[in-house]
């Protein structure tokens, strides 16, 4: 168990630093590009809901990749492609059981997982705020029109 912690737990920290990194690129662009374009559009929010729900699957997908990728190195499995669809189960908390991990590694599965659900939780977080920043764009826009 101790050897999974010491395995598992630098890499689920290097992916919590990895999708605050995101998240901050994210929402810098976000803010920066909403300011700089004073007239609103409905194709300029779609755009910009669409490039924050694109990075956060990308910075989820990449988080994928580096679990996978643990695996190799650990020497659980043949074939990356079998260890990115492992991973993407377990990050997503699918936990479908048709493909698992040795005993030695088993309990890497479960910390990916708290990991994945993590971050999924954070993906979300970013674009609902997203969202919320449109409603509210919106809003004051329909106000300053129908005083």
């Amino acid at each position: 168990m101790l050897l999974n912690l010491l395995a598992g737990l630098p890499v689920m920290l290097f992916c919590l630093l990895m999708q605050a990194i995101f998240v901050t690129i994210c929402l810098r662009h976000y803010v920066h590009f909403r300011h700089a374009q004073p007239a609103e559009s409905q194709w300029l929010n779609i755009l910009l809901l669409s490039m924050v729900m694109l990075l956060m699957l990308l910075s989820n997908f990449v988080q994928i990749v580096i679990w996978a990728t643990l695996f190799m190195l650990l020497d659980e499995f043949d074939e990356f492609a079998t260890a990115l669809y492992h991973s993407a189960v377990n990050f997503a908390t699918l936990g479908y059981g048709d493909i698992i991990m040795s005993s030695r590694w088993r309990l890497l599965g479960p910390l990916e997982a708290a990991n994945g659900i993590l971050m999924f939780g954070v993906s979300t977080s970013v674009m609902t705020a997203a969202v919320m920043e449109v409603i509210k764009h919106n809003m004051e826009r329909l106000k300053r029109e129908h005083p």
